[in-house]
């Protein structure tokens, strides 16, 4: 049985499959994976940001369209953000009293009560973080003009950064040959920002 693990470890592996076996069809399986990833407050363990830095290691190597990446990706992770918010705003609380790790909910809050509104576009960078977040903004009425606006600042950044740094870093020998330590090491970095909240408070 295959590990969430290791899928997120060897993601270069299952996404060369995934090309292989649908060809054309990858561009939109990886619009739904960032888009449940970022738009269904359970489904935060997909991957995010190893996803997207693997898709433009692809893209540099001539597999896939870079500019149509960004454009999917980009479009998945604002639409996604903007369900969640609205499903926030639906459900209310009683959501995050019967499903939600009261510990996610916690280190969501205090990033809005530390970086306010700013916490749409930081939380992208922070997995589990960023599946909260929107959903969180929904519960609390955060006003949807300043909602979608950092919305779609953080959309941008976050594709721009991991796409295009997968995108030319890909043809460095170094990557290439150590690419399942880069993404090992891309995970623990991006988790970092919660555990030295956590520390930090104790």
């Amino acid at each position: 049985m295959v590990s969430i693990i290791d899928v997120a470890l060897h993601l270069d592996k299952y996404l060369g499959m995934i090309l292989t076996t649908y060809g054309g069809f990858i561009y939109l399986i990886l619009f739904l994976i960032v888009f449940f990833e970022t738009g269904l407050v359970l489904t935060p363990f997909l991957p995010g940001d190893s996803l997207i830095f693997i898709a433009g290691i692809f893209a540099g190597g001539g597999l896939l369209n870079v500019f149509l990446l960004f454009v999917i990706f980009c479009s998945a992770a604002i639409i996604g953000d903007t369900v969640n918010y609205w499903l926030g705003g639906y459900f209310g609380k009683k959501f995050f009293a019967k499903h939600i790790n009261p510990k996610y909910v916690e280190k969501t809050e205090h990033f809005y009560q530390e970086y306010g509104a700013k916490t749409i576009v930081i939380a992208r960078f922070i997995p589990v973080v960023r599946t909260i977040a929107p959903f969180l903004a929904g519960v609390s009425k955060m006003d949807y003009n300043k909602f979608i606006l950092y919305n779609i600042m953080g959309a941008v950044s976050w594709v721009a950064i991991f796409l295009f740094g997968g995108y030319f870093l890909g043809s460095v020998p170094f990557v290439k040959d150590h690419l399942s330590i880069i993404v090992a090491v891309l995970i623990v970095i991006t988790s970092l920002p919660p555990v030295i909240g956590y520390l930090r408070k104790k």
